[in-house]
């Protein structure tokens, strides 16, 4: 039985996804400066790309790094979830609050008359801007836009869609309830 648990184990680890699985688990919850030091070091080495000065925060759970892309000054706090599996992009200076998710695939669901787990997938892109502040508990959903310097407010639930530069996005469903610039509603 444990040579079988070994095999399971090497031939995941052999995997570089699976690699990263067993990582990212060892390293989620890794308490203190030397924890966060070991997830910057290690786990941007999977992204599709990174650039300098990240901070993953403990309990950050991440899906399908081969498909995020992460910009320079990016700060994922305690508690987000990113599923890159239709590929994502935080730009620079970009900041995820407590609990942020942002999902950018989901379950199909056009035949009613077979299982939805059967069905399979749709990927839509996320795009996150330069400087956008998600707040704690927002949700991001597949196809969204968020151009740079919006700030999304706690608790909203982002649709698809593009949303302009320097927005105020508050709500579910989000919607834009002012601008950060005044006189200038910039489009992305």
């Amino acid at each position: 039985m444990i040579i079988r648990y070994l095999k399971i184990f090497w031939w995941s680890f052999k995997d570089p996804t699976g690699r990263f699985n067993y990582i990212s688990g060892v390293l989620r919850n890794f308490p203190g400066d030397l924890g966060l030091k070991l997830r910057n070091g290690l786990l941007p080495k999977y992204f599709k790309s990174c650039g300098r000065d990240i901070a993953i925060q403990e309990n950050v759970r991440l899906w399908n790094v081969h498909k995020l892309a992460v910009g320079n000054s990016v700060v994922m706090a305690n508690g987000s979830f990113i599923q890159a599996g239709g590929g994502i992009t935080l730009g620079d200076h970009v900041l995820l609050g407590p609990d942020v998710k942002i999902w950018s695939q989901s379950h199909r669901t056009t035949d009613p008359d077979r299982p939805i787990l059967s069905q399979g997938w749709d990927y839509e892109p996320v795009i996150i801007g330069d400087n956008v502040w998600l707040a704690a508990n927002v949700i991001i959903l597949p196809g969204v836009v968020l151009a740079r310097g919006c700030v999304v407010s706690a608790g909203s639930v982002v649709g698809k869609k593009s949303y302009p530069a320097y927005s105020l996005i508050a709500g579910n469903p989000a919607r834009v309830i002012g601008y950060r610039k005044q006189n200038q509603k910039e489009q992305p």
